[in-house]
C-alpha cells in the first residue's frame, strides 16, 4: 500500500496516458484522411491543432463526437499535469 501512495502520480499518468496513443492515432488518421500507420510518427501538427480547436462541420457527426471526447481527454490530462506540478513544488 505504501508503494501505491508513493507512486500515485506515476500510476495516474500511466493509467490515463496509456490510451493517449490510440486516441491520438485515431484522431490524426481522421484529420489527415489516411489509414497509414506512418501518420503516427510524422511531425505534422498544424492541421491537427486546427482540427482540435476549430468547429467541425455538423455533417460529420461521428468526427464531432470524437473531437469533443479527445478535447475532454486532453483537458483531463492537462489538469493532471497542473495538479502534479502545483502539488510537487
Amino acid at each position: 500500500m505504501d508503494w501505491i501512495l508513493d507512486n500515485i502520480w506515476f500510476l495516474l499518468f500511466l493509467i490515463w496516458g496509456f490510451p493517449l496513443g490510440i486516441y491520438r492515432s485515431k484522431f490524426r488518421k481522421w484529420v489527415y484522411q489516411t489509414d497509414s500507420w506512418t501518420i503516427n510518427i510524422k511531425p505534422i501538427f498544424v492541421k491537427e491543432l486546427k482540427a482540435l480547436f476549430q468547429k467541425a462541420s455538423s455533417e460529420e457527426v461521428e468526427f464531432v463526437r470524437f473531437q469533443k471526447f479527445y478535447r475532454f481527454y486532453l483537458v483531463v490530462y492537462m489538469i493532471l499535469w497542473i495538479a502534479y506540478i502545483s502539488l510537487e513544488f
